[in-house]
């Protein structure tokens, strides 16, 4: 699609000159995706019980399923080479989605579901940007590209199994 040209911009290299391509990354997704970090990390960290993290949590969720939709945009412009990125971000989604479901409907072990779900899809998340940006990022670019990949899911989902076994966490509610 880009013939291989780039657009430069903060010292990041965009793969395309097109302009609705950029429009949508640079007005749309990066700060989607940077709200969702920001919200989703707000959410992980705030007290487990309505107010804030409830609060936060679905802006996030909100933030995510927009994202997606731009990610899924991105990615059919230049499938060949974000279909990937696709992959991530539908997980991502389908991970939120679940553990937002979960805890409206209370299913048996919800609050289990819940976090599992929320969780992985903040790491699928970081995963997809790694993925796509680490090679520019500094640190990271000097590093294998299988890292990319790796390095979210080693340090985060020790945090999600902690969550899940720690007992003011996850204790089932009645």
């Amino acid at each position: 699609m880009t013939g291989g040209q780039t657009t430069i911009v903060a010292g990041i290299e965009i793969p395309s000159t097109d302009p609705l391509f950029l429009a949508v990354v640079l007005g749309v997704h990066i700060p989607l995706g940077i709200a969702c970090v920001a919200i989703g990390a707000i959410a992980i960290l705030s007290p487990k019980r309505r107010g804030s993290h409830s609060r936060f949590g679905s802006i996030y969720f909100w933030c995510l399923l927009a994202l997606s939709a731009s990610a899924t945009f991105l990615s059919i412009i230049r499938w060949d080479e974000n279909y990937h990125l696709f992959i991530l971000g539908a997980w991502s989604l389908a991970c939120a989605w679940l553990g937002r479901t979960a805890l409206q409907h209370h299913w048996r072990h919800w609050v289990r579901v819940h976090i599992a779900g929320m969780g992985l899809s903040y790491i699928l998340m970081l995963v997809a940007f790694y993925v796509d940006n680490g090679k520019q990022l500094p640190v990271w670019k000097d590093l294998p590209h299988f890292t990319y990949w790796l390095i979210p899911l080693v340090v985060g989902i020790p945090f999600v199994v902690r969550a899940l076994l720690w007992p003011p966490l996850a204790r089932e509610r009645s």
